[in-house]
């Protein structure tokens, strides 16, 4: 007999796999929104002697013939006007400048061009580094735990990931190395809420009463275990991001945003996918009979 609490971890397996699916669509359809830290490009702080909205702004910038420019308004009430290479060139740059000087009395606070901080020799350790600390993580997941806990914490890992990444492509808000370091921090939490889930599953099925019981039944006493410890620190957590969110400023807004996303669905994977899984892959008692019976000759091998 199916519990409430399987039927809802089902559930949540389902929806984790649907957003994922949306978010390849829409990195696919829509794109990452590159950074500064990874293009480069001209940036140009503008103040104005007469606030304007962000339509009006775009659509001045747009006679002036500036194409393809992230606006963006600041703390101080000053506009931040970003573009790529590709898209203009420091000629350009000075002609609309002169133009937005005329016609609306505007200072020019910075204007300057600034070179990418990651190159494609860094984007390429990166993306190899990444690899091998995902299979890292999972050789050590297989031999602490078991492969099928091993391989639904590094799936719940990669949910995690593509989905804020899927986020940050609907939102098209830019991805800087800010918003990378919440995703090395993402990765971190997800997997320790994981590792944290299958510890005590397995703790369970070493357990004399819980041998002959179902493995769905197992891991759902196991998620009950877990489960304040998983809302206190998910809850306290939050609450520090929320704040930083809320009174960082614009700098740390992107970094806020990844890991208020991260923190969210990290915890409902490592409850709804991590944990569920397993069941799938046909998790057992008789996995770790082995395990358990080379542990009862080493004690009996002691004097």
């Amino acid at each position: 007999m199916t519990s409430k609490t399987q039927k809802a971890r089902f559930v949540g397996l389902i929806s984790g796999l649907l957003l994922v699916l949306a978010s390849l669509i829409a990195i696919a359809q829509k794109g990452i929104v590159l950074g500064q830290d990874f293009t480069g490009g001209y940036v140009t702080v503008i103040d104005l002697p007469k606030q304007k909205s962000q339509t009006e702004m775009q659509n001045k910038l747009a006679e002036l013939g500036v194409q393809d420019a992230r606006i963006s308004l600041q703390n101080d009430g000053s506009w931040r006007v970003f573009q790529t290479p590709q898209s203009t060139d420091e000629t350009h740059v000075k002609q609309w400048i002169e133009g937005l000087e005329t016609q609306w009395q505007a200072s020019v606070l910075d204007a300057s061009y600034l070179g990418a901080q990651v190159g494609n020799e860094l984007n390429e350790q990166g993306g190899l580094a990444g690899i091998f600390a995902l299979l890292s993580v999972l050789i050590y997941l297989a031999f602490r735990f078991e492969w099928r806990l091993a391989v639904s914490a590094s799936i719940a890992l990669f949910h995690d990931v593509i989905v804020t990444l899927g986020l940050f492509a609907i939102t098209q808000v830019e991805f800087d190395l800010t918003v990378l370091a919440a995703l090395l921090a993402i990765i971190g939490y997800s997997l320790n809420d994981s590792i944290v889930i299958g510890d005590r599953v397995r703790e369970l099925l070493f357990e004399e009463q819980w041998k002959n019981s179902p493995v769905g039944n197992t891991i759902d006493q196991a998620i009950k275990d877990s489960m304040s410890r998983t809302l206190i620190t998910s809850l306290t957590t939050l609450t520090t991001v929320l704040a930083i969110w809320w009174l960082g400023g614009a700098g740390l807004n992107s970094f806020a945003m990844a890991l208020c996303c991260g923190i969210l669905i990290g915890t409902l994977s490592s409850l709804a996918i991590s944990a569920t899984l397993p069941q799938f892959l046909g998790l057992s008692f008789n996995n770790y009979l082995k395990e358990e019976s080379e542990a009862a000759k080493q004690q009996l091998a002691e004097p």
